[in-house]
């Protein structure tokens, strides 16, 4: 039985609180299934003022000195900390993310604000010379970071107060104004936060939020007023919304079916452990969530077995116990399409090792063996508690076949020789490589992001900085000497 708490997402447009009137959607406890508070959702007008707002106030934001918004981020990471808790709590409560993993997150989020504080002030440009060249004997250039202007974010439901730190943090660090559309899935974390961002100090306009399904994403996207895209989500959202942005800029995070070789000189143990923790944390819900696990033959059968008692050690339950460690996906929809794609694995030959039940929104956590390349837990993205086992014979056949995907987001590799390490490393198709460790490691402040159907663009919040600000150029021509 879940803590009853009734609550209630709205939309914040142009300093204010949507709070009447229209359309409600009930936001409901995925582990449980019990109501735990209704969205109001954002009508065509309610966009069309967020974007009239937004607009306006990105001149407001950029006049704000860099120590000013720096400060202000930097009272959201400590006020941040102060409810650390609560925050958690609402994620695991609308999610039915484990509370271990949502206080991870907070802890993240904390730390991602604080870095976009520091990096609102490393704003800094160059001089170049211009007597390199035979014209410009008297001539010198400055250059300066300056923000793009509106900076629409539009994030997922796995991490989402994370994600919208990554985004929001960044882009007031760079003297932009946001109009932030959350996940519909997720809307009480994001109004939370939004409050919590009042309170630090944001200007009561330099971030307006809208709620609602693809429509109103759409009628963002497709707006001259916005300057830049940030998404994180999925291949197909995403490919719409370049096809709608038009001549603005798009940063893309998307998806991937990430991939972590364990060659035969491997720590064997090792691999296992971090495998089952990095592949079921969130119940597989992340972009870099180890999905595909290619083993040197030598050692699959022992690998195996190791995998499977350390993921029957891990205790599926409510996400507010403190000691659960996988709790439910987002939805029985998605719990589903992941025990259909169990049945398609099997069908075409693969072997359940543990796992593979539903109740509900829950999924166990699941090991399959050796499913064929033309299957959907190999060769899309599962989103999902399913780990896949893969022999292989050669380092070059399991670097062919992790680089034989229409992603390239992140991979890793366990084996105690460096060269080959390397030599993977530099061979595999991503945007990162983990080197003894899985796919699914990533730092706050480290360049995040992927080739190929993976995305475009990086973030971090140093990274995504630059993203979203704009290379200004000063010249002064002195005049010519007698």
């Amino acid at each position: 039985m879940i803590e009853t708490i009734e609550k209630k997402s709205q939309p914040y447009i142009n300093g204010g609180w949507i709070i009447e009137n229209r359309e409600v959607a009930l936001i409901k406890n995925p582990y449980s299934g019990e109501v735990i508070g209704e969205q109001l959702l954002a009508n065509e007008e309610d966009v069309e003022k967020a974007l009239a707002s937004a607009y306006e106030a990105k001149k407001h934001v950029a006049a704000l000195s860099s120590y000013q918004r720096s400060k202000i981020l930097k009272k959201a990471a400590l006020l941040l900390e102060q409810e650390k808790e609560k925050f958690a709590r609402l994620i695991s409560l609308e999610l039915g993310k484990p509370l271990k993993n949502t206080l991870d997150e907070v802890a993240r989020s904390i730390e991602t604000l604080e870095l976009s504080g520091e990096e609102a002030k490393r704003l800094i440009g160059e001089t170049l010379p211009g007597d390199v060249s035979e014209r410009g004997a008297q001539a010198i250039a400055s250059t300066f970071r300056v923000p793009v202007g509106v900076v629409a974010a539009i994030t997922p439901f796995n991490a989402p107060l994370n994600l919208v730190c990554h985004k929001i943090g960044p882009a007031f660090a760079a003297g932009n104004s946001v109009i932030l559309k959350p996940s519909s899935q997720t809307t009480l974390i994001a109004t939370e936060l939004l409050k919590l961002l009042l309170r630090a100090g944001f200007p009561k306009n330099a971030v307006n939020m809208v709620l609602g399904r693809r429509q109103v994403a759409q009628q963002i996207v497709k707006d001259d007023r916005v300057n830049i895209i940030s998404f994180t989500g999925g291949t197909v959202a995403s490919k719409n919304i370049c096809e709608l942005a038009g001549m603005k800029k798009v940063l893309l995070e998307l998806g991937g079916n990430a991939a972590t070789i364990v060659h035969n000189d491997a720590d064997l143990n090792r691999a296992a452990a971090m495998c089952a923790k990095t592949g079921f944390s969130n119940s597989g819900q992340s972009c870099i969530s180890v999905q595909r696990i290619y083993v040197h033959q030598s050692v699959v059968s022992e690998f195996t077995n190791l995998l499977k008692d350390e993921v029957l050690t891990l205790k599926i339950g409510d996400p507010l116990l403190p000691d659960t460690d996988v709790g439910c996906v987002v939805d029985v929809h998605a719990a589903a399409r992941v025990t259909s794609w169990i049945d398609e694995a099997v069908q075409s030959g693969a072997q359940v090792i543990c796992g593979g039940k539903r109740r509900g929104a829950t999924v166990e956590p699941t090991v399959l063996l050796n499913p064929s390349k033309e299957s959907k837990v190999i060769c899309e993205e599962v989103f999902g508690p399913i780990i896949s086992i893969v022999p292989y014979a050669t380092i070059e056949e399991a670097i062919e076949e992790t680089n034989d995907s229409a992603f390239g987001l992140q991979a890793g590799i366990f084996t105690n020789k460096m060269d080959l390490a390397y030599k993977v490393a530099h061979s595999l198709e991503m945007g990162g490589v983990v080197i003894n460790g899985t796919s699914n490691f990533r730092l706050d402040h480290w360049p995040y992001g992927g080739v190929k159907n993976s995305g475009i663009g990086r973030e971090g919040p140093r990274y995504a900085v630059e993203e979203m600000t704009e290379t200004k150029m000063i010249v002064l021509r002195l005049p010519t000497e007698n």
